[in-house]
């Protein structure tokens, strides 16, 4: 493999493709199987494919070999061959040697749902960053996978004293695979130390941090172009957008925060996507605050919100305060519906900017939570303090006493912290 191999989707234009849903012996999915296979199919549609037919079972005892049992792939094979399908898709997960022994009886290329999450990932990856992720995530998903692609070999230089190049062949690709999984997390350690260092210089300039988060398709982007006008691509697919983006938004308080969004979260996410995206994901575990986006439309969003915070737990985050923000009200009825686990929640349409107000407020004031009331006497000629607290800081009082200007400000620990250096400063270039 070249060392220059970008990201690649495994999907080809008008690719037809059929699913394959099962419901395994004790499962705890708490996402019905109907639901399940109605999401794989939106996530197909979203990697450009068509999907021609849904096929489900339910199964007493998994089978190792093909996972679903011989009637079953008999009468899938079948639809496969009659209908000339390139493509059978599996919601579950599977093993190396269940998805080569599907191949070989169905006839056709065989991915699962983590292969399909990877190819949309694929596709949408813009920024180098994401590119690399995505490589290396993809490669991860490879590597074990790596015996079918040469499965070939074998079978034309099978026989004593011909069985060596087929496996030298598969030793060599490993390698080259491994070296380049190695070279991809050099490269992905470099970018995040870039992120650190960006993270540390909006920390020196105090801005609160506020991520949105939410599951795919939840509204993020639309929300981040109507709060920012950010020119995110918004559109009604899975996965629109991955890399992440950050805007600068003023509160009703006059507040500044930082607004950033990422990549929607999905049930069965993929662990190697996670482990990809983690510098990606750090911008959500640094938040002051998170907006979790719910699409109330859906009769799944108690689930959804689930799975999000599933996922927050996954990477360190789920201590950090946050907002349920019931997104499409314009669509889903009455705002009053919307009691999540009987949280307090803040309905908002994105699309029509419906709610926002109320939004911006409940932000202002839950950031205002953890604010410290300061009382700072200056004289006229501190025009950089001035000016650093009236862009920094909440002013609640003004007064004037013997030529000082006599403030009461509410501030963060951070722009506190800030503040005390800035009088420091000034106070020594002043002597």
């Amino acid at each position: 493999m070249s060392s220059t191999t970008p990201a690649t989707s495994t999907a080809q234009p008008g690719e037809r493709a059929v699913l394959v849903g099962v419901e395994l012996p004790g499962s705890s999915e708490s996402v019905p199987l109907e639901d399940s296979l109605d999401e794989l199919r939106r996530l197909t549609i979203s990697a450009g494919a068509t999907v021609i037919e849904t096929f489900t079972q339910q199964l007493r005892k998994v089978h190792p070999a093909l996972l679903i049992g011989s009637g079953k792939i008999s009468e899938i094979q079948r639809f496969i061959e009659d209908e000339k399908l390139d493509l059978a898709i599996f919601d579950t997960n599977l093993s190396p040697a269940q998805q080569r022994n599907l191949e070989s009886s169905l006839k056709v290329r065989v991915i699962d749902r983590s292969q399909l999450i990877l190819d949309i990932f694929a596709q949408r990856a813009e920024s180098r960053e994401g590119k690399l992720q995505v490589e290396l995530a993809q490669l991860e998903y490879l590597l074990p996978r790596l015996t079918r692609r040469w499965s070939h070999l074998s079978r034309i230089t099978g026989g004593i004293g011909t069985r060596g190049p087929g496996e030298t062949q598969l030793e060599v690709d490993r390698r080259r695979i491994r070296e380049r999984i190695g070279t991809l997390k050099h490269r992905l350690r470099g970018v995040e130390r870039t992120r650190r260092l960006q993270r540390r210089e909006r920390s020196a300039v105090p801005y609160p941090t506020v991520a949105l988060v939410g599951y795919t398709n939840s509204g993020k982007s639309t929300l981040m172009n109507t709060l920012t006008r950010a020119g995110v691509i918004a559109v009604d697919k899975l996965f629109a957008t991955l890399d992440p983006r950050t805007r600068c938004v003023s509160l009703p308080n006059r507040e500044l925060v930082m607004l950033v969004d990422t990549v929607g979260f999905i049930n069965k996410i993929p662990h190697s996507l996670i482990e990809a995206f983690k510098s990606t994901l750090e911008e959500v575990r640094e938040a002051d605050l998170l907006l979790c986006l719910v699409d109330p439309t859906t009769a799944l969003a108690e689930r959804q919100i689930e799975v999000v915070e599933s996922v927050l737990e996954d990477i360190e985050a789920g201590e950090i305060p946050r907002l349920i923000v019931p997104n499409k009200m314009d669509l889903a009825g009455s705002p009053t519906d919307y009691h999540y686990g009987g949280r307090e929640t803040f309905p908002i349409s994105a699309r029509t900017g419906a709610g926002i107000q109320e939004l911006l407020l409940a932000i202002a004031s839950r950031l205002n939570q953890g604010k410290q009331r300061v009382q700072v006497s200056l004289s006229p000629s501190d025009t950089m303090i001035l000016s650093f607290l009236y862009r920094r800081a909440q002013v609640v009082e003004e007064t004037y006493d013997e030529g000082k200007i006599c403030l009461t400000v509410l501030v963060t620990p951070k722009v506190s912290g800030q503040l005390e250096k800035l009088q420091r400063t000034t106070h020594a270039n002043s002597e």
